[in-house]
């Protein structure tokens, strides 16, 4: 996650985002650089712009509290977590 606030900190001064500027900021915080992570940031940032993402996730919907009672919206929560979901690619596999 904190590649991808580096990312946005030099989206908003006009740097260049890349492996090695991203782990600069990163180092120059006193944070760790996962290279792996950073490798993945960049190669998402490369099939989208950062100003789309910033807009989308604005108007991202959220959902509402289940109005039944605690033990049914525990039964329900489970059987989502047991659902199988697909593995996001691109930006998406960072969050």
């Amino acid at each position: 996650m904190e590649s991808i606030y580096a990312a946005l900190l030099l989206h908003k001064v006009g740097g260049k985002i890349s492996e090695a500027s991203v782990e600069k900021v990163l180092t120059a915080a006193g944070g760790k650089a996962d290279k792996d992570e950073i490798a993945k940031l960049i190669a998402g940032l490369k099939e989208t712009k950062i100003d789309d993402i910033i807009k989308s996730a604005g108007s991202m919907p959220v959902m509402a509290a289940p109005a039944g009672d605690k033990k049914e919206a525990k039964k329900e929560k489970k059987k989502k977590e047991e659902e199988v979901e697909e593995e996001p690619t691109g930006i998406g596999s960072l969050f």
